[in-house]
């Protein structure tokens, strides 16, 4: 009897310790895997290095899967410690922007250099119901300076549909962003010039804005502390030629169809409708791309001189269309569009040598849809031209090319009717007025004297 009641006693220990370990199991999978027991520290997104004018907020966002119990937000720059934000947050928020203050320092306490201290816990029960906690520094620069802008040399004027110069001197340790502005329409990029923090920009007034604007250089740094400069400027007027063009069934049906094929678009049944979608929205995406490939290839290195002669026509060519004429497009007597014609048109004879007036590296060679097989040359600081139309090319993309040297013959690819070259001067892939720079005394006088007179202010004459 005694035997039994011994072993009916073991029998109900080992029960017991084995519901004790099942329990205990069970317990350590659900702290393990319930959402209540999540042991994910809370995220938070913040610039490792945050450079602070003292004017914008600082942007701060808090994550966790169990909802963010509190935060807090110190600043700390060796002579001041000072709480920018803390809350115990009563409602379950998985997400919190928040936007930071600067703290209010006198101007002649503030130091250069500070930490931004960021810690943040959950509502999860780990860690004996004290959550998880984050901390994520951040290094602080403060600057309260604005970019210095010298304004060392520029055109005196620009023409509608014309280019200019600007050279300038930037100085800021934190520079972030630098460009020209056209109004709030156009920016301009400034290339690195000659030394450190000087820089140089051709810009253009684009003949798609009829009013002229303000031009301003624009310098922002890493603070977005930002200074603008008026670049002062006479404005020109440019005489326009209006030409109506009357489109034969047969261009639409050859011509336009094939372009459109050729640059991989549909073709409408409808043959106005089918004009207008070479004319209109193929013209709109090629302009778009030589000004992709333009401003994407040009030389962006530090150039230390720039040279330029004056553009010359195609040898024996007669002028077919000039730049800046307003063509309106009739079918059947009906006005059905319009379009800019936005560079020089010569004819020679049939597949005349295209010959290029200044040394360049070749961006671009291919098919451009109305351009037809054309071929782009960078001559640095932003100024490209473009040959289009051409049956034949003898350069590939990376190619040096040199005064003189033959680059194409001319053609009939694109939306053309007879054989004819294309040419059009490019002010980071804007067109411009090519008379312009086929004018030696223009181009002396309104960019290169312009660049020298910079050069003799840097000390480099």
């Amino acid at each position: 009897m005694v035997i039994y009641e011994r072993r009916k006693k073991k029998k109900f220990g080992k029960i017991v310790l084995l519901i004790l370990l099942v329990m205990i199991i069970g317990a350590g999978f659900y702290i393990k895997f319930s959402p209540k027991f999540e042991h994910f520290v809370p995220n938070i997104t913040i610039n490792k290095t945050i450079y602070w004018n003292f004017k914008n907020k600082i942007k701060i966002k808090i994550e966790d899967q169990s909802a963010i119990n509190s935060y807090k937000v110190t600043y700390d720059d060796g002579q001041n410690s000072i709480v920018l934000a803390q809350e115990i947050v009563k409602k379950n928020k998985n997400i919190i922007h928040l936007e930071i203050d600067p703290p209010k320092i006198e101007m002649f306490d503030i130091q250069k250099n500070a930490t931004l201290t960021v810690e943040a816990t959950d509502k999860s029960s780990w860690n004996f119901l004290k959550g998880n906690k984050a901390v994520v520094k951040a290094d602080v620069i403060v600057d309260t300076q604005r970019p210095q802008i010298s304004l060392l040399s520029h055109s005196n004027s620009i023409r509608y549909g014309g280019s200019a110069v600007a050279v300038v001197q930037i100085d800021d340790e934190n520079l972030e962003k630098k460009y020209l502005q056209f109004g709030d329409k156009q920016k301009f990029e400034l290339y690195p010039f000659y030394k450190k923090n000087h820089y140089i920009a051709l810009f253009a007034w684009p003949i798609d804005f009829k009013d002229f604007e303000v031009v301003n250089v624009v310098a922002i740094d890493k603070a977005l502390n930002i200074t603008k400069t008026k670049v002062p400027l006479y404005i020109r007027k440019l005489d326009i030629k209006y030409d109506d063009i009357n489109i034969p069934k047969s261009f639409i049906k050859t011509v336009s169809t094939d372009v459109l094929q050729s640059s991989q678009m549909s073709v409408p049944d409808d043959l106005e409708k089918r004009f207008i979608k070479q004319n209109k929205e193929l013209r709109a995406k090629n302009i778009e791309t030589i000004k992709k490939i333009s401003r994407k290839l040009s030389n962006k290195k530090l150039i230390y001189n720039f040279n330029i002669e004056a553009f010359k026509r195609l040898k024996n060519s007669k002028t077919t269309a000039g730049f800046a004429q307003r063509r309106s497009y009739f079918y059947e007597s009906n006005k059905i569009n319009e379009a800019w014609h936005l560079g020089m048109d010569w004819a020679s004879v049939r597949n005349a040598s295209i010959n290029i007036s200044n040394s360049g590296k070749v961006i671009f060679v291919g098919y451009l849809g109305i351009y037809g097989d054309s071929v782009i040359v960078d001559h640095d600081i932003g100024l490209s031209t473009i040959y289009a139309h051409t049956s034949k090319t003898f350069v590939n993309v990376g190619d040096k090319v040199v005064k003189n040297q033959k680059i194409a013959n001319t053609g009939t690819t694109g939306a053309v009717l007879g054989d004819h070259l294309h040419f059009g001067v490019l002010v980071q892939g804007i067109e411009v007025n090519p008379i312009e720079w086929m004018d030696q005394n223009w181009v002396d006088t309104r960019i290169l004297n312009i660049i020298q007179e910079a050069k003799y202010q840097m000390g480099a004459i």
